[in-house]
């Protein structure tokens, strides 16, 4: 696999009353659904690295902490109402992250979508160039 690729699952599943089997031939998953899901992803990436960010300004000694400090939790908000956004379209949708995994080399996640469970890996290096990409975009201007 190439370096920052994005593995798509191959753990398709469909649900039955006696718990999961596997479907013979699971339905294609759109485009924008699995971008939305790699989005969602990606601002709890950028949630946490901003949390971060914020309690090493409070520790710093910065002439204008509260300057900067401001400006991050301006940036929080716009990210929280963003993944609530698309958590409301996760419903109509019928989309749900059951489990975000931190492993050596990436994040593993996993869902459901329409009934059916998919799976992508995002390497580190990835993760860090796109939460970059992302934090950009919520910069004033």
């Amino acid at each position: 696999m190439k370096k920052g690729a994005v593995a798509m699952g191959a753990a398709n599943r469909e649900e039955g009353q006696g718990g999961a089997r596997v479907a013979a031939h699971p339905p294609i998953q759109t485009e924008a659904e699995l971008e939305l899901v790699k989005r969602y992803v990606l601002l709890g990436i950028v949630m946490r690295i901003l949390d971060h960010d914020i309690r090493a300004i409070g520790a710093s000694r910065m002439k204008l902490p509260r300057f900067y400090e401001s400006l991050l939790r301006g940036m929080q908000d716009r990210v929280l109402l963003d993944m609530a956004n698309i958590r409301r379209q996760f419903r109509e949708w019928g989309i749900r992250v059951y489990e975000e995994k931190r492993e050596r080399d990436g994040l593993h996640a996993q869902y459901v979508c329409r009934g059916y469970h998919h799976q992508f890996f995002m390497l580190w290096g990835f993760v860090k160039a796109e939460s970059e990409r992302v934090l950009k975009g919520y910069l004033p201007g």
